[in-house]
């Protein structure tokens, strides 16, 4: 058993460090407070090959596995985890139309998304259907021409800013099995979006409700097939799950290695406080936990990169373990900064408040542990 990346891992990781570190962190801040991520930003970062880090080489993807690309998160999400959750967000649609949607939607859609020329959003959560989100009420009628779409989705990151929606809307009858996939390009008449939302966290990134009002999409726009809509958004998830929690693993590393630095730096009672055993067993017990975590991590995409029957139960174990860790210690990180980690300034502040959601997308994580438990008994 080999934990070592491989020299290829460890470009695919430093690449993605340095271009965080260079081109994101030095704005994170800013894009916060104009609650906007620019859109030049994607067209460098699809120039890394990231926009379709998991779609097919012959659809004009990067061809990685999920091992791969939660390495991509975890350095993006070291400079900002907003930036890296969305991009996140953006390769779960890319990499359901590489799978599913028929070679002429591929054609379409995928060459923009792989260079992020065309940025993508996910629609499954509406209003009153969030942990339950078979119970999802936005209808997709047949027409002559395709599909007519009438309802509301919520939380959803990019609305009113992505080119492209893929949209679970129900085609057939109550239950998952009556949810459809559907692709709706931005300007589709018949498509608009709430007011933007106020948040805790993930400011950078826009957040609407995403409207459809008799909104007709052509046939040809259908992912897949009818009816198997709920099937491929669940599949999406797995991969997501992993990504969201490898963002909460770079940022919670990151503001351990800003607090060591601190710490070292800041004096009380005549000595660095990096010298007392007390705040030293916290430094120790937030290395414990990250390793531990991203051993976790990798464990979990390695058996969804290898089909693994328990993939999904490990995806769902590995999705709460990280995330809560993560704010574990980026919580605690602030209280050893004092009261300067509550100060804007410092940046700790902001990994609290963008880490806090990642318990709750892709799934809660009560609904994480519904997933261990439910496998757990049938076996």
């Amino acid at each position: 058993m080999d934990f070592a990346l491989s020299e290829e891992q460890r470009a695919i990781f430093d690449l993605a460090h340095d271009f965080g570190q260079e081109q994101i962190a030095p704005h994170a801040r800013t894009w916060e407070a104009e609650g906007l991520i620019p859109k030049d930003l994607w067209l460098a970062v699809g120039e890394l090959g990231f926009g379709g880090l998991y779609v097919s080489e012959e659809n004009g993807g990067a061809g990685l596995g999920r091992l791969d690309a939660t390495l991509v998160f975890e350095a993006l999400s070291m400079a900002c985890p907003s930036v890296a959750a969305f991009l996140s967000i953006h390769n779960m649609c890319a990499k359901m139309i590489d799978s599913f949607a028929s070679p002429e939607l591929r054609d379409r859609v995928l060459p923009g998304a792989a260079s992020l020329r065309t940025v993508l959003s996910y629609c499954l959560t509406e209003p009153g259907a969030g942990s339950d989100a078979a119970a999802l009420k936005t209808r997709a009628e047949r027409t002559n021409d395709g599909y007519r779409l009438n309802g509301t989705k919520a939380f959803i990151s990019g609305g009113g800013y992505s080119d492209g929606y893929v949209v679970m809307a129900r085609s057939g009858d109550a239950g998952p099995k009556g949810v459809s996939t559907i692709y709706v390009e931005d300007k589709s008449p018949g498509l608009s979006f709430g007011a933007l939302e106020e948040k805790m966290g993930w400011k950078s990134q826009p957040t609407r409700q995403v409207q459809f009002d008799d909104c007709d999409v052509l046939a040809g726009n259908l992912i897949g097939e009818e009816g198997k809509g709920f099937t491929y958004a669940m599949m999406g998830l797995d991969g997501g799950r992993l990504n969201i929690s490898a963002c909460s693993l770079g940022a919670a590393q990151s503001a351990l290695t800003q607090t060591l630095t601190y710490m070292a730096e800041r004096q009380a009672f005549g000595q660095s406080i990096n010298q007392f055993q007390a705040l030293q067993f916290k430094l120790a017990d937030m290395e414990i936990e990250l390793q531990a975590a991203r051993t976790f991590l990798r464990q979990a995409a390695w058996k969804l990169d290898q089909g693994a029957p328990d993939a999904t139960k490990f995806c769902a174990m590995a999705k709460a373990f990280v995330t809560e860790t993560g704010s574990k210690v980026v919580n605690q990180c602030l209280q050893l900064h004092g009261g300067y980690g509550y100060l804007a300034d410092y940046g700790i502040e902001k990994l609290v408040r963008d880490l806090r959601v990642h318990e709750i997308l892709e799934g809660t994580n009560e609904i994480m542990r519904l997933i261990v438990a439910r496998q757990m008994v049938t076996a």
